[in-house]
């Protein structure tokens, strides 16, 4: 995890990846749905699939900002959680697409089990390891 907890001495160098995310997510929830690729029987499940997996991402980089502060698990929810909501309010105004609360829902599955499994990884031992853990 060294990359993604390593400690940034500016503010670009924390913030600017997730602001980048952030813009992909916002141009790509701006297509219209005539724009969209269908994958057939399996679109429903790759785009929610996509759901899940772009804010897993997300919440990785919010983490990465937010880390050194207090309480980076809650911050990084309640980031991830209020871009979810704008995301799909945003698209309520996108042609044949509609903003729901189960996508949201399923961003927050993606985001809250990215959380888990960092916040895991902190708290075990790794092999050959014997420095003390920290918990948050």
């Amino acid at each position: 995890m060294g990359w993604v907890f390593a400690k940034r001495s500016s503010w670009a160098g924390r913030w600017l990846p997730l602001l980048i995310a952030m813009g992909v997510i916002f141009f790509v929830s701006q297509q219209p749905s005539t724009d969209l690729p269908s994958f057939g029987l399996w679109d429903l499940a790759v785009k929610k699939t996509g759901h899940f997996l772009a804010y897993a991402g997300l919440a990785l980089l919010a983490l990465r900002a937010v880390w050194g502060g207090q309480r980076p698990y809650l911050a990084t929810a309640l980031i991830v959680f209020l871009y979810a909501l704008s995301d799909e309010f945003h698209q309520t105004f996108t042609p044949g697409r509609n903003g729901t609360l189960v996508d949201v829902a399923i961003d927050m599955s993606g985001a809250l089990t990215c959380l888990w499994l960092v916040h895991w990884r902190q708290l075990t031992p790794q092999p050959g390891s014997h420095a003390s853990v920290e918990r948050f």
